[in-house]
């Protein structure tokens, strides 16, 4: 495992499903609806914990590589729909709480984006749940697998990017795969050039790691994790650094890995990214989680504008300003843009349709336009920000 340590792409039908809930069941403020998944022939694999570490988990820069023995006896996990599934997890250094009371579900066979600004505890988050760091309270499990308890068993199904992959610069991508497998059962070293064609550096592989960009160093990390067929991807902030082309190809490489039935986890501050990429999103603001569930759930709820392209604009705002519809209207060279608050019905936007023809209007194009998953999270954490 490697731990460095818009508008929305998915169909509404392309959202995470939990399988059998078991003994989780999802709040019920929190709905995940169906997608279909398509599962690997192979199972899991049976190697113990791999792990690259490119942030600091001593006082020096240099990545660290931690590796464990292979997997202990198999512990059974709990029937669960959750791919991770934590309850008041907290970590505090000093006073400062870093996470806060979290309770967080993550279904299996979806990409899941965590997001908040810098500083609000993502990575932390990440290190607690890969043990690169202890929990203060709260329970927290990976793939069912109750963690610390069975940490080696889970994390061996596990591969995570945290911070940025670091690499041997002096060794090729497929050597330094090669170290990393050697601390794996014998198939991994199997999975070395399938992994790398899997994300495209193929052609690459017998180059010196120094010479990779951002992107292809990023790539290198998924194949890593990837040699330990793992299925549960945690990639912190993967899109930093990346030029528009990095970020595109990022993000088609993970929705082919939830494709094939695996569950990618990632932490953002890029929303417009996110909204591409992920089916749905927990928002975390200062070590808390305020909102969470799937992108299309959670758009529905929020505030949209209503573009009306038609005659006489100046004259049609007026109209509606003597009326008690409701939103805000603001003119522009072709028409109207209006502000509909949450909870707007399709009878009030068919009653300013009215309202405006009834007028002497002529109406030529009238829609509605979805906030973007950045416009929802700025009404939310101004909202948060207004109740403080």
């Amino acid at each position: 495992m490697i731990a460095r340590s818009s508008s929305h792409g998915r169909s509404s039908d392309d959202q995470c499903v939990p399988g059998s809930t078991g003994r989780s069941e999802a709040p019920s403020h929190l709905h995940y609806s169906g997608r279909s998944r398509a599962f690997r022939d192979q199972g899991p694999t049976t190697s113990g914990l791999s792990l690259i570490a490119g942030v600091n988990t001593s006082d020096n820069d240099a990545g660290v590589t931690l590796a464990a023995a292979d997997r202990p006896p198999a512990a059974t996990p709990a029937d669960s729909a959750w791919a991770v599934e934590t309850h008041g997890l907290t970590k505090r250094f000093g006073a400062n709480v870093a996470v806060n009371d979290v309770e967080l579900l993550v279904p299996r066979g979806c990409a899941f984006g965590y997001l908040g600004p810098n500083g609000a505890g993502k990575t932390t988050l990440i290190r607690v749940l890969l043990g690169l760091t202890h929990a203060d309270s709260g329970t927290m499990s990976l793939l069912g697998y109750q963690v610390p308890k069975h940490r080696d068993v889970a994390l061996a199904r596990v591969g995570a990017i945290v911070d940025e992959p670091r690499f041997h610069g002096h060794l090729t991508g497929r050597q330094n795969l090669q170290i990393l497998a050697a601390a794996r059962e014998p198939a991994a070293r199997d999975r070395i050039g399938p992994a790398l064609e899997r994300v495209g550096i193929l052609h690459r592989a017998d180059d010196k790691v120094s010479k990779y960009s951002m992107g292809m160093r990023q790539r290198l990390g998924v194949a890593a994790c990837l040699i330990g067929d793992s299925e549960l991807l945690i990639f912190d902030e993967p899109m930093n650094g990346l030029d528009p082309a990095g970020m595109r190809e990022t993000r088609e490489m993970i929705l082919s890995l939830v494709a094939e039935g695996r569950t990618v986890v990632l932490s953002s501050h890029l929303l417009d990214e996110v909204e591409r990429t992920c089916d749905a999103v927990a928002i975390v603001d200062r070590g808390s989680v305020i909102r969470q569930g799937p992108i299309s759930e959670l758009l529905a709820g929020a505030s949209f504008e209503l573009q009306i392209e038609c005659s006489e604009p100046d004259r049609a705002k007026a109209l509606l300003d003597a009326t008690s519809v409701g939103g805000h209207a603001e003119t522009s060279p072709v028409g109207l843009g209006i502000t509909m608050p949450t909870g707007t019905t399709r009878d009030a936007i068919a009653e300013i349709n009215r309202v405006l023809v009834e007028g002497g209007i002529s109406v030529y194009r009238l829609q509605e336009m979805q906030a973007s998953l950045e416009a929802w999270f700025l009404q939310v954490t101004s909202r948060l920000g207004e109740t403080e």
